[in-house]
């Protein structure tokens, strides 16, 4: 069957699973090279380290680039993709989470050295850093003993031209979304920015250098994935005076008045006015965890999806996935106490 025929049918077996509800998200590529970016190129190039793959991996550079690979879902753990061949072929690829002693060092090695999120998720790092995330036998990037696939066509090859393809994919999807290597791991790729330099980003304090950053991250909204919203700014308050308050003297009776004063006696001091009694401050109930409550609060805190993640201790991901959420939602403990906490903010 010539090619052009094939990727017509393809395309027309796409659409029905579109009119399906399926997001359908196909890997297209531009010219000749498969991966730009620091994330796209890293993941290919660690790939094609290994022996085990660097003899099969180039039976699937046709396919991507030609558009073959009509899907390629990536969550966590897992990559699930169709590629058009003779036929459409299903591709599974699973990969282990990435170990947390091997998380943990990661992080002790780049904390303090990467001052944003959109720092990290372009790439623009030190070569220090980059031969950190980047390490082939320590870094970020799965080994071969970590990946496991297969796929549905008649080829038994270990790695057939279909996985191939995939994989190269994959590497491709890194270019747009690098955010997705830390979700195909299962860690939070906030977790290696430094907390201060990142709060300063948000409040558009600290250095000139970080100020810099944040205003250029302004102009990002929608690269890379990064939810760049513009964040209502509060009106300004004026503080207001204290007022103080004066004492009156004790006035011996008798001094202005005419009246003779008895001996040692006094005039007391004016009473004071009464003391109003302390508030009593209702405890708030505790908060309801729902799509729409969630949503709700983060407006009223006029926090965009970043800072409200931040601030609950979750990933960005995490706080979309609660929004955008149909049924109840079950945070962990970590996130319910973050959410009770802005609860509470909130209400006073």
């Amino acid at each position: 069957m010539p090619v052009a025929e094939r990727r017509l049918n393809a395309r027309r077996e796409m659409e029905k699973l579109r009119k399906a509800g399926v997001d359908v998200q196909p890997v297209e590529i531009e010219g000749r090279t498969i991966a730009r970016s620091f994330w796209g190129k890293g993941w290919c190039t660690h790939l094609e380290s290994f022996g085990d793959f660097s003899n099969r991996l180039p039976r699937g550079r046709t396919y991507v680039r030609n558009g073959s690979v009509c899907h390629l879902a990536i969550a966590p753990g897992e990559i699930d993709a169709i590629v058009s061949g003779s036929e459409l072929y299903n591709v599974e690829v699973r990969i282990d989470e990435l170990k947390k002693a091997k998380w943990k060092t990661l992080k002790q090695r780049c904390t303090g050295r990467i001052g944003s999120l959109v720092e990290l998720l372009q790439g623009r790092l030190s070569d220090e850093i980059m031969g950190v995330v980047a390490d082939r036998e320590n870094g970020l990037f799965p080994l071969p003993g970590e990946i496991r696939f297969q796929c549905d066509c008649p080829d038994w090859a270990g790695m057939c031209k279909h996985i191939a393809a995939v994989m190269y994919g994959i590497g491709a999807r890194l270019d747009t979304r690098p955010e997705l290597l830390f979700l195909l791991r299962g860690v939070d790729h906030d977790e290696l920015i430094a907390s201060d330099a990142a709060a300063d980003a948000i409040a558009g304090t600290g250095s000139s250098r970080t100020r810099r950053r944040s205003l250029d991250a302004r102009n990002l909204e929608g690269v890379f994935g990064v939810e760049l919203e513009d964040t209502p700014r509060p009106p300004a308050k004026t503080p207001k005076p204290k007022r103080t308050r004066q004492k009156a003297a004790p006035q011996k009776v008798g001094a202005k008045t005419g009246h003779p004063a008895g001996p040692g006696t006094t005039t007391s001091p004016e009473k004071a006015a009464p003391k109003p009694a302390p508030k009593r401050t209702r405890k708030r109930k505790p908060f309801k965890p729902t799509a729409r409550a969630v949503a709700n609060l983060r407006n009223r805190l006029g926090m965009t999806r970043p800072q409200f993640a931040r601030a609950v201790g979750v990933s960005t991901q995490t706080v979309k996935n609660w929004e955008e959420a149909t049924g109840p939602l079950n945070p962990n403990a970590k996130g319910l106490a973050g959410l009770n906490r802005l609860h509470e903010q909130a209400g006073r």
